[in-house]
């Protein structure tokens, strides 16, 4: 066969094994090899790492596009100045995930503004990039997705679902008081989770307060008591972000 047909030939086959990069960089390589003299098992190898590489890369990708994150953040951007009693090797230290091979929950309590879903995500997000298995949820959002899956039947296999994930984001937990319904849906997701499934969770209310959003003392405490064991808490006090921003933009007019 000629040259020609012999590159049609191999990207074909190529094509069928599923190695893309093969096909965009195997020619590139080749040429680069005979100029260094190189070996074919070296040739070979690095083509087999480029193919890893890229799919690493893809596969980093799709996890951080299926954990739907309303917007990226990442630690590198937060301003710990600007809170000072949060430990920034705490946050740091989280981010490496082992809090989720132990399945231990992250819980950040404190005023709207302060940046609870910044560190959240930035957190979520560095999963991603280990490969974990990530959904982001508004945490009214989730109460109506569950009442919808009671209402439709499928309850079950939604909360089956849900163990898939290696971790959860509930975020903004008590900017907005749940139903009877609706809190007792949010304790069954939570209970289904419990030791299975990592969470980190963003909230606005102290404990003590938590029943106001449930509704129900004997289902808030044994929620908090499965939420809380072995749990990292991490509260944040200090001023608004956004309130600050209001103020610079005014005192820079």
């Amino acid at each position: 066969m000629s040259e020609a047909v012999d590159k049609v030939v191999l990207e074909s086959y190529l094509r069928k094994l599923c190695l893309s990069s093969f096909i965009r960089h195997y020619e590139a390589f080749a040429a680069e090899a005979a100029q260094s003299n190189q070996s074919y098992s070296r040739y070979l190898l690095a083509l087999a790492e480029q193919e890893l590489l890229e799919r690493d890369s893809r596969r980093r990708e799709r996890r951080l596009v299926e954990a739907k994150f309303p917007v990226v953040k990442e630690l590198s951007t937060f301003d710990f100045a600007a809170i000072p009693q949060l430990n920034p090797q705490k946050s740091r230290q989280l981010a490496q995930g082992e809090y989720i091979d132990q399945v231990e929950p992250i819980i950040l309590v404190g005023s709207p503004g302060l940046g609870k879903t910044h560190i959240a995500t930035a957190l979520a997000v560095e999963a991603t990039r280990q490969m974990r298995r990530v959904r982001f949820y508004n945490a009214a959002a989730l109460v109506n997705e569950l009442l919808a899956a009671q209402a439709e039947g499928r309850l079950a296999s939604f909360l089956n679902k849900a163990l898939n994930w290696q971790l959860i984001v509930l975020d903004e937990l008590g900017f907005i008081p749940f139903t009877s319904s609706g809190a007792q849906l949010m304790f069954q997701f939570c209970s289904t989770l419990y030791q299975r499934v990592a969470l980190i969770i963003t909230t606005n209310l102290k404990f003590a307060d938590w029943t106001q959003l449930f509704g129900d003392e004997r289902l808030t405490v044994a929620l908090l008591d499965r939420l809380t064991h072995r749990a990292h808490i991490i509260e944040f006090v200090g001023e608004s972000y956004r309130f600050r921003e209001r103020q610079r933009r005014q005192e820079a007019l």
